[in-house]
């Protein structure tokens, strides 16, 4: 590879790097406001504009920002930084819209699943350093209480990555068992039988109740709790860095949302309709935004709704019982289902419409 080839590879890899980073904030802003509307039309109240996510980080960053006095000054202002960087970061890994991700075959390409749930955890792990930075006692124990629900979710959370990934590797057709682009490119649905399509159904609701924990979200937002501990991480944040990790918030739910939709509904509308060229990127980008729209849905706006917070004993008994068991039936599912098809030579969904 010459130099010229060299600095094209890069101009594209940081134009490409700064659009997606755009694209995460822009959409991160808008689908909060979103759920701000819709949370408030399901309680009956007006709620604020859409736009107002975007004039609430305006706001912040003209803002003076305070550093406590008895805070760990250079930790304290590095940790929204770190965050914001590391959540972005993940969106390079996965294919948006249609699009395989920038990262895939550069730096990624086969394990980039697990460098994403590694990556997952930095933004809430510059939660807790700044907490304990801060010198607050309301942050410290929010800090502890992220902690104790980082290591509860972790559980399910890595159950479902296993599961998914042992399946592919069982399936002819599958390389890179551990790559996004495999994944979407190999789309579980149709290489499962009923019982794999049952524990797929399973592995989705688990991974839907495991996103919140990840945001942060009521039910399970106890590390931020407004009515007991003001706020908990961020009580002490202001300015710019209470504005970097709200748009590390923002950036997260598009990266939560677009694993999920990456993982289980990987679909395009272009082949269907036979477009190709523009109008089939046009069309996969708006596909692509209502599944995120649905997923953000589904586990975000109408579980805070509906469900009330629990407390830090209930969170980490809810991922270390309930869901771990749920996740574990789901995978017992799986392995069935292809025990099952293997022994009676029952056709998988692809190979039945001749896909293969």
């Amino acid at each position: 590879m010459d130099v010229m080839e060299i600095a094209k590879t890069i101009i594209m890899v940081v134009g490409g790097a700064l659009g997606i980073a755009a694209f995460g904030i822009i959409f991160g802003l808008f689908y909060k406001g979103i759920d701000r509307k819709l949370a408030a039309h399901m309680q009956g109240r007006i709620g604020p504009p859409l736009k107002q996510p975007f004039l609430d980080v305006r706001k912040l960053f003209v803002k003076e920002n305070i550093v406590p006095e008895n805070a760990i000054a250079w930790v304290f202002n590095l940790a929204p930084i770190v965050g914001l960087v590391a959540t972005i970061t993940i969106l390079l890994y996965l294919p948006l819209g249609g699009f395989p991700a920038l990262l895939d075959g550069v730096l990624a390409g086969k394990g980039d699943l697990l460098l994403v749930l590694y990556l997952l955890m930095i933004p809430s792990l510059a939660m807790v350093i700044g907490g304990f930075s801060s010198g607050s006692p309301y942050a410290t124990v929010g800090a502890q209480r992220e902690m104790a629900t980082m290591i509860a979710y972790e559980f399910p959370l890595a159950i479902i990555i296993i599961t998914i990934a042992w399946r592919l590797s069982i399936y002819s057709g599958a390389t890179n068992v551990f790559s996004l682009a495999t994944i979407s490119t190999i789309p579980l649905w149709g290489i499962a039988g009923p019982l794999g399509i049952i524990g797929l159904i399973i592995l989705l609701f688990t991974l839907i109740i495991v996103t919140p924990a990840e945001l942060s979200k009521i039910p399970f937002d106890s590390p931020e709790a407004e009515t007991e501990i003001a706020d908990g991480l961020t009580v002490e944040y202001s300015g710019r860095n209470l504005a970097m990790f709200y748009l590390t918030d923002g950036v997260k739910t598009v990266v939560m949302g677009s694993l999920i939709v990456a993982l289980f509904f990987p679909y395009n509308l272009s082949p269907l309709f036979g477009l190709s060229s523009y109008p089939a990127m046009i069309l996969d980008i708006v596909f692509f935004l209502v599944k995120l729209f649905i997923v953000i849905l589904f586990s975000v706006t109408l579980l805070r709704i509906a469900l009330a917070r629990l407390k830090i004993d209930q969170v980490v008994y809810t991922y270390w019982v309930p869901l771990t068991l749920l996740g574990l039936i789901g995978l017992i599912c799986i392995m069935w289902d292809h025990t099952i098809m293997t022994q009676f030579q029952i056709p998988t969904l692809v190979e039945m419409i001749g896909l293969t």
